[in-house]
């Protein structure tokens, strides 16, 4: 490289909770953003939660000056809401869908209907390649699966799945790259076991703990009790808030990363008396350099701590399995006395056919009613097992995955 050989990268994360016709002040809210993003000049813009294609359409328009590269990720029913916007050149983009990502009856939740993706765009600064992954956000509040009850979890072994993938994408997708950065909402308290299985898998550096300084909500908190767009009875064990919007990062090869600098929102914009989201937005400052020998980047497989981590999430996508297979075997057991039902009406209504030469009437309404209902059923039951056939497999897959990756690190103590 000629001249200096570094790098400032300055980026903003935010979770937009922008859903068209459900999300409060939607439009101010967007307006907003778009306002600040044009006064900050930031490099790289990770948006999540922008469910409306309109509204990325909008922002597009109003940060071109700016921003003149970005990238919209498309998955799901819904989308996957997930947006880039970039000073420097997007020169290859990626987005995989996770192989779980919830239950499409659980319709309050609405996961399941996104399409929880990770996206991956690669952009190329001065002679530096970044290679920034953004992690997909759930319904309407958050990035891998939500969070919606931490005392009994159901969607944990999801989201351990999620978090395995997501590490796995990293390293396979990062070879090239000269410096990872990943920025999202994970719906993850720092010492959960998936941001641990994720750090430890892939080398990634936390921003708010490395960070020379930091400004912003107390403990580096993203969801606060005091933003008017937050569930309070949320966060009632929390009474400071939790942090599960992160930026993290590593150099790959032949490069430093330090963080400068991390920033968090801390409520209300002045002047319009709203936040930008129900999440606070995170925003680093990462001085990137370039060193004469490459920095080998990045497994210990001998890390004893890393073997702890993968054991503790295998034994929690065992639970999952486990229940997972209950699932399937109930559902299957009530797809099975469906279609019993329907064998049983048929023989019936051939009895009661062939009784009309004797007079007796036949009951058309009952049967069609009990025949309708006993369809229904059977198809409900039948696409339910048919799910949770695919749920054995990914967590039975992931489960292995693991158990595999257990036997290497104990191989090399």
């Amino acid at each position: 490289m000629e001249g200096d050989p570094t790098l400032q990268l300055r980026v903003f994360d935010l979770n937009c909770w922008a859903i068209r016709y459900l999300s409060k002040r939607r439009q101010e809210r967007v307006q907003l953003i778009g306002d600040t993003l044009c006064q900050e000049h930031f490099d790289l813009v990770l948006l999540q939660e922008v469910w409306s294609e309109q509204d990325y359409s909008d922002l597009k328009v109003k940060l071109g000056g700016c921003y003149p590269f970005s990238h919209y990720f498309r998955s799901g029913v819904i989308g996957s809401g997930l947006c880039v916007f970039s000073r420097f050149a997007i020169l290859d983009t990626l987005l995989y869908q996770y192989s779980l990502n919830g239950y499409p009856y659980m319709l309050q939740h609405g996961d399941w209907f996104c399409g929880k993706s990770v996206g991956l765009v690669s952009v190329a600064g001065t002679d530096m390649g970044v290679t920034a992954a953004l992690p997909p956000l759930p319904s309407p509040h958050h990035q891998l699966h939500a969070e919606y009850c931490r005392e009994k979890d159901a969607y944990l072994p999801h989201r351990l799945v999620q978090a395995w993938e997501l590490a796995q994408f990293i390293r396979h997708t990062s070879k090239a790259a000269d410096v990872v950065l990943l920025g999202g909402d994970l719906n993850m308290h720092p010492e959960d076991v998936g941001i641990r299985l994720l750090r430890g898998w892939t080398g990634l550096r936390d921003a708010f703990t490395e960070a020379a300084r930091f400004e912003g909500c107390e403990d580096g908190c993203t969801l606060v009790p005091n933003n008017c767009f937050t569930v309070k009875t949320e966060l009632m064990p929390f009474p400071l808030g939790i942090r599960i919007d992160y930026i993290l990062y590593k150099a790959v090869s032949g490069f430093t990363v330090k963080c400068e600098e991390l920033k968090t929102t801390t409520g209300t914009t002045p002047g319009m008396g709203i936040p930008f989201s129900d999440h606070e937005a995170v925003m680093a400052t990462l001085h990137i350099r370039r060193q004469g020998q490459a920095a080998g980047a990045t497994l210990g497989p001998a890390d004893l701590t890393l073997a702890d981590v993968v054991t503790e999430a295998r034994t929690e996508v065992d639970v999952g399995l486990r229940a997972a297979r209950r699932q399937r075997y109930s559902t299957g057991r009530m797809a099975v006395l469906a279609l019993l039902l329907l064998l049983l009406q048929a023989a019936a209504a051939l009895a009661a056919l062939t009784g009309l030469a004797a007079g007796q009437p036949f009951p058309k309404l009952s049967f069609s009613l009990l025949a309708f209902l006993a369809i229904g059923v059977l198809l409900l039951a039948s696409g339910l097992h048919i799910f949770h056939t695919i749920e054995v497999k990914m967590l039975q897959g992931t489960e292995e995955q693991m158990r595999m990756m257990l036997r290497v690190l104990q191989a090399h103590p």
